[in-house]
């Protein structure tokens, strides 16, 4: 007998003409408790696109010493900075799928929109099926991660995929699997930065971060250092800087490999020792703050280069839910709908 995920016999023979405009991105414990960290790190942690260890060795060491260890010191940074609402990528990512909704709806376009987390919930599993059940009939993916990479965009297309192939009905899909030389991007990105300069001033230094990567990932053929730094040249092209106002650093280095250098605390402790008392630093990887930007890069990095001998020392927020950050994720999608 045929197989009708989430629908009758009748319903899968029935003309299906939703179209739907999937956001993802990377996930966030659902609490900030070890419990709840340690159910998150073992699902990340394990997705062999992000660790490429063989499999055996990598579960010895995941479940016998990291899980033991890192939930408990993870939980206690996730409390840092969690809000009212949860979870600061939880409550962002809801914000710009409204958000992107409500531009269509303000047009008269019927598109739907959703969002699912690449680890966590709500599950690509989970998101997938309702939308199966909704009928929709195009799926426009977004993974929210502006310059591919494989441990991330390409692990969001395994994950897409791998439910894709117990549907009976495949949905028209379209996957945008890179956007860093987009120029709405680019413009969002400029300005934001230009907004920061004008409000504060023009720092001696902008550090421009990115998460960081194993350097044999680059070797391997994953365009992403390439990515980030044509990311930066386009943007302080748009700004009209110069070699000497600025430099890309990667941050948030796991484990002893060498990653994609200069690394953004060794950077910092170095603009802090030969001077370089104002600082303003940006993170374009990051399509939401979270973690890594709120925690890492507010708190820790400011303590690395205030204890270096800097002065002024600030954050330059991810886009977030920002109108032009919006804009261009609708401009983006826009020519996949029809």
């Amino acid at each position: 007998m045929a197989k009708y995920i989430g629908l009758t016999k009748e319903q899968g023979h029935q003309k299906r003409s939703k179209v739907t405009v999937l956001l993802m991105n990377l996930g966030t414990p659902s609490a900030p408790t070890t419990s709840a960290v340690r159910r998150y790190l073992a699902e990340f942690l394990a997705d062999p696109r992000v660790v490429e260890i063989p499999k055996l060795l990598w579960m010895i060491i995941l479940h016998g010493i990291i899980l033991r260890v890192r939930p408990a010191k993870s939980a206690a940074l996730y409390k840092q900075i969690w809000g009212e609402s949860g979870s600061p990528l939880m409550e962002i990512t809801q914000k710009q799928t409204a958000k992107l909704a409500e531009r269509f709806r303000e047009r008269g376009d019927d598109i739907n929109v959703d969002f699912c987390m690449r680890y966590g919930e709500p599950s690509v599993k989970d998101t997938l099926n309702r939308l199966h059940q909704q009928g929709t009939d195009k799926l426009v993916v977004l993974p929210l991660y502006p310059q591919y990479a494989a441990p991330t965009t390409a692990s969001a297309f395994d994950a897409l995929t791998l439910e894709l192939r117990n549907w009976r009905y495949l949905p028209s899909v379209h996957f945008i699997n890179t956007y860093h030389d987009n120029p709405d991007y680019i413009a969002a990105l400029a300005d934001s930065i230009q907004r920061d300069f004008d409000k504060h001033g023009k720092p001696k230094k902008l550090v421009i971060s990115y998460h960081g990567m194993p350097e044999r990932n680059l070797h391997l053929g994953d365009p992403y250092s390439c990515f980030c730094h044509k990311t930066t040249r386009l943007v302080v092209e748009k700004l009209g800087l110069t070699e000497s106002d600025y430099i890309t650093t990667f941050q948030s280095r796991f484990g002893k490999a060498k990653w994609l250098t200069p690394y953004t605390d060794e950077t910092l402790q170095r603009l802090g020792n030969e001077g370089v008392e104002d600082v303003a630093i940006i993170c374009p990887a990051f399509s939401a703050d979270c973690l890594e930007t709120l925690e890492e890069i507010e708190h820790e990095n400011r303590q690395v280069f205030i204890e270096a001998g800097g002065k002024q020392y600030r954050y330059i927020a991810a886009l977030n839910d920002d109108d032009a950050h919006i804009a261009m994720m609708e401009n983006l999608v826009k020519p996949y709908l029809v």
